[in-house]
């Protein structure tokens, strides 16, 4: 295990290089001239006078300030050079380094992930488990019509539609319409405050995770479906063991590796956030920061979230395979002697 685990870091490596290529090449050949929204948003505090000497002098300042005169195998290298040091730059907004605004959200945004995570796997385990053991029944199908509905239903329509239907006065004002926390909530107790964060969150979480455990619960359906009509369960049932041993001790074990392979691609989501979400709920997370990147054309901001993204994905595939000898005591990493 340990020579594997090894093996796949040292992997990562090469992985994340190629990664950094493809993007850092997307990002500077996309349409928009970070320059020219830059000099745009600098002009339009000045004077009319002013304004006619922000030309491409000022163009050429910015280009050379950000290394965007260069040609981009240049910017490129330079660019590797200072992450592999941890120096990700300064963004083209507001000057700052990218570390700083990236860990000042952070906070914000993994607290959100998780109990997204947590919530789609409490909910899709056991609804999954549930459909199977009784396949066609009235709780299968209406389960099934259900989370079929509620997986084709897109995420942003639904947050649009919660804040009209359960934030508006003129329906039903149960929930804020955006935020973190009330005005004047740093004056009220811890508790209070504690209730007023997740009285804010109830609706972003909510819009959040629905089509993750929509999508879960049907992946370990038919995981379960699959595990049960194998011969060592039909065994088990021979034996006279109950349906509920069955299923959750024999069963469920082996039907958890579909659900596990999924895990990784959700766990990136923990420093990504929701770009959707997020903005949408106008929440201060790093997907609201993506978002604002990408208009700004912030390439060393933009960089930097990719970077942090492909990382825990690496990451999450690694615990991935980590975990399957965990389940499966059959799954071996390294070749076993005759």
């Amino acid at each position: 295990m340990t020579t594997y685990v090894v093996k796949r870091l040292l992997l990562f490596i090469p992985t994340l290089i190629a990664i950094t290529i493809i993007t850092f090449t997307i990002s500077r050949l996309a349409p928009g001239d970070p320059t020219e929204l830059k000099v745009g948003v600098s002009s339009e505090s000045m004077r009319a006078d002013e304004k006619s000497q922000l030309n491409q002098q000022a163009k050429e300042y910015y280009k050379q300030k950000w290394g965007l005169d260069k040609p981009i195998y240049m910017q490129y290298i330079i660019w590797l050079g200072n992450m592999a040091t941890g120096d990700f730059g300064n963004s083209f907004i507001d000057n700052r380094p990218v570390i700083d605004k990236i860990i000042e959200r952070l906070p914000i945004t993994v607290p959100i992930s998780l109990s997204t995570i947590f919530i789609a796997y409490l909910i899709a385990i056991p609804i999954g488990i549930y459909s199977a053991a009784r396949q066609y029944s009235f709780w299968d199908r209406f389960s099934t019509f259900i989370l079929f509905v509620l997986y084709s239903l897109p995420s942003f329509w639904i947050a649009t539609m919660a804040i009209i239907f359960l934030a508006n006065v003129e329906y039903l004002k149960i929930f804020p319409t955006s935020g973190l926390y009330t005005l004047g909530s740093d004056n009220w107790s811890f508790f209070e405050r504690t209730w007023d964060r997740v009285y804010h969150l109830i609706l972003p979480i909510a819009c959040y995770t629905y089509g993750s455990f929509a999508f879960l619960s049907r992946q370990m359906r038919g995981s379960m479906l699959e595990v049960i009509r194998q011969d060592y369960i039909r065994t088990a049932r021979a034996k006279g063991l109950k349906e509920k041993t069955v299923v959750m001790k024999h069963a469920l074990r082996n039907s958890l590796i579909p659900i596990i392979t999924l895990f990784g691609g959700i766990f990136p989501a923990l420093v990504g956030g929701s770009v959707i979400i997020e903005t949408i709920f106008s929440i201060p997370g790093l997907g609201q920061l993506a978002f604002q990147a990408l208009v700004a054309r912030d390439y060393p901001l933009i960089m930097a979230e990719l970077v942090i993204a492909a990382v825990m994905t690496l990451i999450g595939l690694l615990i991935v395979d980590i975990l399957y000898a965990f389940v499966d005591p059959r799954i071996a990493f390294t070749k076993k002697s005759a």
